[in-house]
């Protein structure tokens, strides 16, 4: 049923939030001279709020309500998203329906664009009051919305789901707004929610999928080659670069000077085989409309970088008919190129076959570019090692390395300083993460292709395009430059920094006791989050386990197949549950012979014996210095000593590997074992004659350490015939 508004229904009176500072009101810091937005104004004008993150782009900090062309509205769009950004107003605390929780500025932005279509599009309609809007054209309005550009119902939901927030919240909020407002008890889209109209499902699982290690490798191998590799020459050439601008600007203006000076600097280069420098693209197109370029053999020659052989600022253009002789008689000698890169030193080839100059001549454009290159390296090097959300990448500055903690001898610890943005209010909060060395590279690097005209607190990234950076780079890897290096090319698929970051989540949970850890690297302000990414308990965080686990039980197969070709090569397991171990080979391995007895033409596959020992691999667990197998929980020494007999999983991190009659040793564990014995010897021998109880414990240690070393050496060494 379709209602309206009488002039006796419209609220007329001053607005609550007239005189409002919304910086102050929203809690939002003004830069030191600046000033933040009034209601009253028709511009909301965010820039000198110090507390809106870096990612955030600076059009969306400009809110222009003069683009509504009813001025009416203007106001009534003003006080809706007062209301949204500040709940706690005692003019929005009054009204039943209202959020209580405050929208953020990055919240808003995308209501207000709305708020703008919405308004035009009834101005367009020849509305002028809002007591005239009926269901059927709120109807209308979604249905244009849904049809969009001519794009599919699925890619449109989300931009319709965002126009019916707002025609919805127009109703929601109808009581507050002072200039025009729709009528009490208007309901449009029979009162669904905006999801339900626009098809939108609520996801049970988290929709970012990991990139495939097939996309993950060449990328990584990429980005750690250009950030290790070509950065430092990189950055030399930025500073070759700068100086050159520096040195060019300080040359003198041409006045009258003689053509024997410029001549001679012609000649000198013919002498020094130093090519004349290739026209730069960015003025090829102006300066090739103008007499002052040359034709034929000289088209591409910057006249410019002849002056400034001679030791001026620019080339004149009466110089050219006086000086054609001679250059047409010098360039064929030398040629013309690219100015920057010359006689660049050799590097590596990435895939090992031999050196390679690290870059060919360049441009000043592709020196940029390449720069850009570099500093996308880097960006991906920092999200995929540290699984950094966008929002905390886009914060970090010039000086957030902290300095390396030395732990041990050869063993260093580094950190970066920077801030945790989501669920963290306005300018979020400091926070540290502890990072790999390749990160710190990286970071440093980044930190150099800023230049020289940097301050404190300078942002390393800024706001940056990733789909864009990461687009260049990627040709550029897989172009002639990184085929030219031995990159490997890398596949046109999506790579996204939230697809990085559950890459490495994924990478972390997949270890034992990785949920924890990755909630704390990620972090995550609950585990439950870090199992799904904000899921349900049943919902997603038992589909990542589940995937979790389906990717553990493939790993421990594969250990498991890896140890019966071991046992079949004459290598033994030692330990207390050696024994029962190879009585299980032997049953495998008498089946297996069973088998082809019984039926000759049966081949035996890696399949069919995985489908053999996927029972026994569900009783692995990985310990850093043995294999658990955990058949019976009643043995496990672990369990008993915690006072947990009935637990269905090993306390791995307990494990007593000696004594535990579950437990075997390896090869894969011998190092382990080798620096116990070394680490113990230190030990022993620095303590002191009074300390006994600390000799006799670590002695006992010692002889166990030395025991199992010796049993895993000498089981490796024994020989067998034993054939499948």
């Amino acid at each position: 049923m379709t209602t309206t508004a009488t002039n006796s229904e419209r609220h007329d009176g001053a607005s609550p939030f007239r005189g409002l500072d919304l910086c102050a009101a929203i809690g939002l810091r003004v830069r030191l001279g600046g000033r933040g937005p009034a209601f009253e104004q028709d511009v909301w004008n965010f820039a000198d709020a110090s507390d809106l993150a870096a990612y955030m782009a600076k059009p969306h900090k400009r809110w222009n309500f003069g683009a509504i062309r009813n001025p009416v509205w203007r106001v009534v769009a003003k006080e809706y998203l007062v209301a949204l950004l500040v709940p706690s107003h005692d003019a929005v605390c009054e009204l039943p329906a209202a959020y209580r929780v405050a929208r953020t500025v990055p919240g808003c932005v995308n209501k207000h664009y709305e708020l703008i279509r919405w308004f035009n599009w009834l101005t367009d309609q020849g509305i002028t009051e809002l007591g005239q809007v009926s269901e059927h054209l709120c109807e209308v309005y979604i249905a244009e919305r849904r049809r969009g550009d001519g794009k599919s119902l699925g890619d449109r939901r989300s931009t319709v789901n965002s126009a019916v927030q707002v025609i919805s919240g127009l109703v929601q909020y109808h009581a507050l707004f002072s200039a025009d407002r729709l009528p009490a008890g208007f309901l449009p889209f029979g009162g669904k929610a905006a999801a339900a109209v626009a098809g939108l499902k609520t996801p049970i699982e988290n929709s970012t999928p990991v990139v495939p290690d097939d996309v993950l490798q060449p990328v990584l191998a990429a980005a750690l080659y250009v950030v290790d590799v070509l950065g430092p020459h990189v950055v030399e050439l930025n500073t070759h670069m700068r100086a050159e601008r520096a040195r060019i600007r300080t040359l003198p203006e041409p006045r009258n000077p003689g053509m024997g000076l410029l001549r001679a600097a012609i000649e000198q280069r013919v002498v020094d085989g130093r090519p004349f420098s290739r026209i730069p693209h960015q003025v090829e197109q102006i300066v090739r409309r103008t007499p002052a370029q040359p034709d034929g053999p000289l088209a591409d020659l910057s006249l410019r970088d002849v002056a400034i052989d001679a030791g001026f600022g620019h080339f004149r253009t009466e110089w050219l008919t006086q000086l054609r002789p001679a250059l047409e008689r010098a360039v064929p000698l030398v040629g013309v190129e690219e100015p920057l890169g010359r006689d660049a030193a050799a590097v590596a080839r990435a895939d090992g076959r031999g050196d390679v100059a690290w870059t060919v001549p360049l441009s000043d454009r592709h020196a940029r570019a390449l720069t850009d290159v570099v500093r996308t390296a880097c960006l991906l090097v920092i999200a995929a090692a540290t699984g950094m959300r966008s929002s905390e990448l886009f914060e970090l500055t010039l000086g957030c390395r902290l300095p390396p903690e030395e732990k041990a001898p050869g063993m260093r610890r580094y950190r970066l300083a920077g801030k945790v943005i989501k669920h963290r209010g306005y300018g979020g909060e400091a926070d540290e993460w502890v990072v790999v060395a390749e990160v710190h590279r990286a970071v440093a690097l980044a930190e150099q292709l800023l230049g020289e005209d940097v301050e404190p607190g300078m942002l390393l990234f800024g706001r940056t395009s990733f789909k864009n950076t990461y687009g260049t780079f990627r040709r550029w890897v897989s172009g002639p430059a990184g085929d030219r290096l031995g990159l490997a090319p890398i596949p046109d698929r999506k790579v996204e920094l939230r697809m990085l970051r559950r890459t490495l989540a994924v990478g972390i949970a997949y270890r034992p006791g990785g949920l924890l850890a990755a909630k704390l690297a990620l972090k995550h302000i609950s585990v439950v989050t870090t199992e799904g990414y904000a899921g349900r308990p049943g919902g997603v965080q038992a589909k990542f386990l589940a995937e979790v686990g389906k990717e553990e039980q493939k790993r421990n197969l594969d250990v498991l197949i890896e140890e019966m070709t071991n046992y079949r090569n004459g290598i033994r397991p030692s330990g207390p549950h050696a024994k029962n171990l190879l009585e299980f080979f032997d049953t495998v391995d008498g089946k297996l012979t069973d088998e082809q007895r019984a039926a000759p033409k049966i081949v035996v596959t890696v399949q069919e014996l995985r489908g053999m020992l996927s029972k026994r691999a569900k009783t692995l667990h990985l310990g850093v210095a043995n294999y658990c197998w955990f058949t019976d929980p009643s043995k496990a020494l672990c369990l008993r000593l915690a006072g947990t007999p009935d637990a269905d999983k090993p306390l791995i991190g307990m494990c007593d590997s000696a004594r535990c009659p579950q437990a075997t040793h390896h090869p894969c564990h011998r190092q382990v074992w080798a620096q116990a014995v070394e680490s113990t010897t230190v030990f022993l021998g620095n303590l002191s004659r009074g300390q006994k109880a600390e000799k006799s414990r670590l002695g006992a240690d010692l002889a166990r350490a030395k025991r199992v070393l010796a049993e895993i050496d000498a089981n490796s060494g024994t020989a067998s015939t034993d054939e499948v």
